[in-house]
């Protein structure tokens, strides 16, 4: 559990080792915010829920993760649920319980190890910009921002990646890329499960009017909201790209496929007179005219020579090669 408790003039930060080292810091300062990292020890979230007297049906919530992306109003507070990405080998998602309330913010992070909140954090150490003299709302937007532009990296990682696979399905198809382009389409989906709740959930902070949020915090959560549409337009086009490259490979394969069938349909049919003319001279008839001859033998073979180069120079004017 960590601490941070500001005002324009101060700040004060500390990790706390239990729920009850957060009473000094109530009525003391204009703005407190509590980050619990990892929900492992369910006392001392029901402790904080008591302390800041949240309901027992949002803390079931907090504990019961993979909860959708949502926005409920309660008479003290707000309880925002978001996705956060987890940006390591594989993708992944942790939820956000976010509690706002008249002079408090608290997060819940599923899992402890990193968030994407250290520039939130140095902002106001540092007291860069308005968050050191605005209310909670303010934070509670910086941390919401925060989560949503995490998503951009992410997403230009993945456009990168279609790129590269688009080069190799039209160039040199394996079943590789095929698996890459599965990994791919899977993983925008687990995206775009987390950002259209998201969007939903920030509209509505938009859209319901509350005392919690002023009128000057809307104008920066629009902006926020922005964001979220913009990472629905990115995710649906890497989406749409994904499926035309699964159907590019499927037609680049089936046309390697002909390729080959063709090349080998050629050569049989090449082989089909030869095969015919030898099949004439290999039956056991005793009168034969052209066995006894001295040059039966070459006229033969330049005769099969002549039908194959001629039906090879045939297939070429037609363009069946090459």
């Amino acid at each position: 559990m960590h601490v941070m408790a500001y005002g324009p003039a101060e700040f004060v930060e500390q990790e706390i080792p239990s729920a009850d080292a957060i009473g000094p810091f109530l009525g003391q300062w204009p703005v407190i915010w509590v980050n619990v990292d990892g929900l492992g020890d369910a006392d001392a979230v029901r402790k904080i829920g008591e302390i800041f007297g949240l309901h027992p049906l949002a803390l079931e919530d907090v504990i019961n993760v993979h909860q959708r992306p949502k926005v409920e109003p309660y008479e003290k507070y707000f309880f925002i649920v978001m996705q956060m990405l987890l940006t390591g080998e594989v993708l992944d998602t942790e939820q956000l319980s976010l509690f706002l309330g008249a002079n408090f913010v608290i997060t819940f992070q599923e899992r402890p190890g990193g968030d994407c909140f250290a520039l939130v954090r140095e902002r106001i150490r540092k007291n860069h910009g308005r968050i050191r003299a605005a209310g909670p709302d303010y934070l509670a937007y910086s941390l919401l921002d925060a989560v949503v532009d995490n998503y951009f990296p992410v997403l230009e990682r993945y456009g990168e990646r279609l790129e590269t696979v688009e080069q190799e399905v039209v160039t040199q198809p394996r079943s590789e890329t095929l698996a890459r382009i599965h990994d791919i389409k899977r993983d925008l989906l687990l995206l775009r499960r987390a950002v259209w709740p998201m969007r939903e959930a920030l509209n509505s902070l938009l859209r319901d009017d509350t005392p919690f949020i002023v009128r000057e915090t809307r104008t920066y959560l629009r902006d926020c909201y922005d964001h979220s549409v913009r990472i629905i337009d990115i995710l649906e086009t890497d989406r749409e790209t994904s499926f035309g490259l699964l159907e590019t490979y499927l037609s680049s394969v089936s046309n390697r496929m002909n390729e080959v069938i063709k090349v080998l349909t050629i050569i049989t049919t090449i082989f089909m007179p030869l095969t015919f003319i030898a099949g004439i001279y290999g039956m056991n008839f005793a009168h034969m005219p052209e066995l006894n001859w001295p040059w039966g033998y070459p006229l033969v073979m330049g005769l099969m020579a002549v039908i194959a180069a001629g039906m090879l120079l045939y297939f070429r004017r037609k363009r069946w090669l090459g």
